[in-house]
């Protein structure tokens, strides 16, 4: 690893691992058993994780295993177990969420290298500052969503910073999603999600009009304006390329790739491409614009739903109509050409990028703008025959008819295919010699772990039971002017401005402030005046939904509540919050109701003294979006404050409806805060 800037790479599978190794990565991620954040991945077996440590430390890159997901109480046990497994079978250090895991690891295993994952939800300093102290982990991984600017503020903390650089987008902040828990019985904190944001919606006012999506796309009598596309919640994917300079000035201990759920084609070619470009600013010879345009067309040869940069950017960049992928939530290549020509069975392609024998070509038809609406467009896909040289003018048969002027991207790579195929053989020819005669048993505990794989060993996904919500009575709701009611649900409360009576030591009763979901930089002044207003006995308590607002109240010496998506789903991160000063935990509302009295009755027997509460339901935000999704709308003049949409919005009059065939039009409500960020609500 060159002057201590990692490249960390994916690896869903040994195949995508040996592809890692071989183009060039510092660390790769794996998922072990039933505790990773990939239900459709089970990840390694102990077997499978032994050998990819020896290949991977053969070539002096470490390997981290992700444990993940929030955890039941019945589970903890068999969670550190299985960290204890991985260890013992090579892994230089565990990824984990859950802080009540956290705790028991660093009592069970102090040994064992800790890191935060993004599902925790550290989106700044305070986060960071937290993270090292209260749950010993020696690396945070921060939010998606931070811009170059605030994760050199994180790195200033002197607590090393992992930072995404390239990968599929979750478009709602990390651990904050419970769209597919309370809309379709699988949580996204058990790594079980349903992925809604990449379905078909409309858009629509209070009386039921089409704002954007679905029918209005198909209404010839559509304004212009707007981005036409029903893929309402799916973003672009995160491009990192051209801020890899910026990354490391900022002072970034990782460069994370994400992609557990890629093919080892897709880990090769990003990895050497993130490969070149970190080498040369770590050599000081950055590369240039040209290079990096090259290095972003050789990334788009493998799948993306198209690029943006813009949460590195920051501002308007990360919350307007351009991070989203409206038009398709599927791999959108690369373009390579156009039609010259329609012909018989085929039409004439102009090239102006080379493209190679094997190459799948997807021709982009849309009809003219004088075709009737109801003419669908049409996107074949079809091979190239031959290789062809940027310049040249080709014949590709194609039996569907083409309008010329059609864009035609190269869709799936043979070359990047065959590369890496022989990378990932040569490096399992490698891996065996390395293997060959080696002892697969440790040596304190007597257990094998690399003789096969031991699949009984290791929990696999299917153990885990997925999650089935539970309607039930709500708890009583807590309503003042500075606590949020689920009728009023419209965002971060604690930015309006105070306006309680001023005479101190007044009785206001059990009135909380919520500080809202998210804690970036721009947040933090406002957390500190709740506080203040708390020590001013203007409020009873401030209510922590993240982990920088517990060491701001924790500063602030005020009391203070904690909530989801400060996710609370065993006794043992309910001890953790309660021995910080936490007077109330509310348990998240996708807990079903069996659930939450498996908490409170292991926090019995734990000797815990703090209440635990249900949260009100329909409180909880399906998703809180940085992206303001109003902006599928038309354009926008970002002035958030005096937005008549956002205004509509508060007024209850946005409404995603969902048009994929199985939900029967599922309807959620949509909030814009005054900064822009959208939160979905049932």
């Amino acid at each position: 690893m060159a002057q201590g800037v990692e490249l960390l790479a994916p690896a869903g599978t040994p195949d995508a691992l040996r592809a890692a190794v071989a183009a060039g990565a510092d660390a790769v991620y794996v998922g072990l058993g039933a505790f990773n954040a990939r239900a459709a991945n089970g990840g390694f077996s102990l077997d499978e994780l032994a050998r990819g440590c020896v290949l991977a430390h053969s070539r002096g890159a470490r390997v981290y295993v992700t444990l993940n997901v929030c955890l039941r109480d019945r589970e903890c046990a068999a969670a550190v177990e299985l960290a204890a497994a991985a260890s013992a079978s090579g892994a230089d250090a565990l990824i984990v969420a859950d802080i009540g895991l956290c705790s028991v690891l660093r009592r069970e295993l102090p040994h064992v290298e800790l890191h935060l994952s993004t599902q925790a939800g550290a989106q700044s300093a305070p986060a960071v500052r937290f993270a090292a102290r209260e749950l010993g982990v020696g690396r945070v991984t921060c939010a998606r969503e931070l811009s170059c600017a605030e994760l050199g503020r994180l790195c200033s903390e002197g607590v090393p910073i992992e930072a995404f650089c390239h990968g599929a987008i979750c478009i709602c902040y990390s651990g904050a999603c419970s769209y597919s828990a309370l809309m379709r019985g699988r949580s996204a904190n058990r790594g079980d999600c349903t992925q809604p944001c990449r379905l078909a919606y409309e858009l629509q006012d209070g009386s039921g009009r089409v704002l954007a999506g679905g029918a209005w796309r198909r209404d010839a009598s559509r304004p212009g304006g707007r981005p036409e596309g029903d893929r309402l919640l799916c973003p672009r994917d995160y491009l990192g390329i051209c801020h890899v300079e910026e990354l490391v000035r900022a002072g970034v201990a990782a460069l994370k790739i994400e992609g557990r759920m890629k093919g080892p084609d897709y880990v090769y070619n990003v990895v050497r491409c993130y490969r070149r470009a970190l080498d040369a600013v770590l050599a000081g010879a950055p590369l240039g614009e040209a290079e990096l345009d090259a290095l972003e067309a050789q990334l788009a040869r493998s799948f993306s739903r198209g690029f943006t940069d813009g949460y590195l950017l920051g501002g308007h960049a990360a919350t307007g109509a351009g991070l989203m992928s409206v038009e398709r939530a599927i791999n959108q290549g690369l373009e390579v050409g156009c039609v010259d020509e329609s012909g018989f069975e085929g039409a004439w392609v102009r090239f102006d990028r080379d493209v190679a024998a094997g190459d799948m070509l997807e021709i982009r038809s849309t009809p003219g703008t004088d075709a009737p609406a109801d003419v669908p467009k049409r996107w074949p896909i079809v091979p190239c025959a031959a290789d062809v040289r940027a310049g040249e003018r080709v014949f590709v048969r194609c039996k569907r008819k083409v309008e010329a002027g059609s864009a035609v991207h190269v869709v799936r790579s043979a070359g990047v295919i065959e590369e890496a195929r022989t990378a990932v053989e040569s490096m399992r020819v490698e891996e065996e010699r390395l293997c060959e005669g080696l002892a697969w048993r440790d040596e304190e505990s007597g257990r094998p772990h690399g003789d096969g794989p031991h699949s009984g060993d290791v929990p696999r996904s299917g153990d885990v039971p997925r999650h089935a919500h539970a309607r039930r009575k709500s708890s009583p709701t807590r309503e003042s002017s500075l606590s949020m009611s689920p009728d009023d649900a419209s965002g971060d409360f604690c930015r309006r401005e105070l306006t309680l009576d001023d005479a101190a030591g007044a009785a206001f009763g059990d009135r909380v402030i919520d500080l809202g979901e998210v804690c970036r930089a721009s947040d933090i002044a406002a957390v500190r005046r709740a506080c203040d207003a708390v020590a001013r006995w203007e409020a009873d308590a401030v209510l922590c939904r993240n982990i920088g607002q517990v060491e701001l109240a924790i500063e602030a010496a005020v009391p203070w509540e904690a909530a989801a998506p400060l996710n609370v789903w065993n006794a043992r991160a309910a001890r953790v919050l309660q021995d910080l000063g936490a007077r109330r935990v509310w348990l998240p509302e996708e807990l079903s109701e069996p659930d939450c009295r498996a908490v409170r009755s292991a926090a019995v027997d734990d000797g815990l003294a703090i209440d635990l509460e249900d949260a009100s339901r329909g409180s909880t935000p399906l998703m809180i979006l940085e992206h303001c999704v109003l902006t599928a709308e038309g354009s926008c003049d970002h002035a958030c404050a005096t937005c008549p949409r956002r205004l509509a919005s508060e007024r209850g009059e946005r409404v995603l409806v969902e048009l994929d065939r199985k939900s029967s039009g599922a309807r959620v409500r949509v909030r814009v805060d005054e900064q822009g960020r959208t939160r979905l609500y049932r």
